[in-house]
C-alpha cells in the first residue's frame, strides 16, 4: 500500500443490494463474508466496508477511519493524539472485521467514531487459527461482526 486508505464503514439493511450498487461503483468486493462486504478501488484511497444490520438513530455510518502502511505510523499518530489531549482507545493485536490489526480509536463531539489502524494479516478461519505470534484479542465493541 503505497498511499493511506481512508476506511469508510456503513451499517446497510439489505447488504445484497447495496453490495451490488457498489460492486458497480467500485469494481468487485476483496473480501466477503457472512454479513459483511470490503472494497478497496483501484482508483481511489478507500477502503469501505459494509455490515448488514439496522443502522443505528445516528444514521448508516459504522464508523470512519485511516489505514495506515505500518504498526510503527499507528503508534506514531497514537502518541501525536494524546499529544493533542484526545481521549484514546487503544487496541492492539486485535481481531476486527475479519483481520488482526494495530488501532486506536477517538471519538468527535457528536459521537463519530474515527480509527487509525494498519491491518496485521487477514483472519479466514476462527481467530484462535490465526497466527500465535500476535495476541488475538476480541473486540468488544463497535467491530463487524466477525
Amino acid at each position: 500500500m503505497s498511499l493511506p486508505r481512508v476506511h469508510i464503514h456503513l451499517t446497510v439493511s439489505d447488504l445484497a443490494k447495496s453490495q451490488a450498487f457498489y460492486s458497480r461503483l467500485f469494481g468487485a468486493p476483496v473480501k466477503e463474508k457472512p454479513g459483511y462486504a470490503k472494497f478497496l478501488p483501484e482508483f481511489g484511497p478507500v477502503n469501505l466496508a459494509l455490515t448488514e444490520g439496522r443502522p443505528a438513530a445516528g444514521g448508516a455510518v459504522n464508523h470512519l477511519g485511516v489505514q495506515v502502511e505500518s504498526p510503527e505510523v499507528v503508534q506514531r499518530e497514537l502518541a501525536r493524539v494524546k499529544a493533542a489531549g484526545l481521549s484514546v482507545r487503544e487496541e492492539m493485536g486485535v481481531t476486527c472485521c475479519h483481520a488482526n490489526q494495530d488501532q486506536f480509536w477517538v471519538q468527535d463531539p457528536d459521537g463519530v467514531e474515527w480509527e487509525v489502524y494498519h491491518l496485521n494479516f487477514d483472519v479466514e478461519g476462527p481467530a484462535s487459527t490465526a497466527s500465535p505470534s500476535l495476541a488475538i484479542l476480541e473486540r468488544p465493541s463497535n467491530c463487524c461482526s466477525d
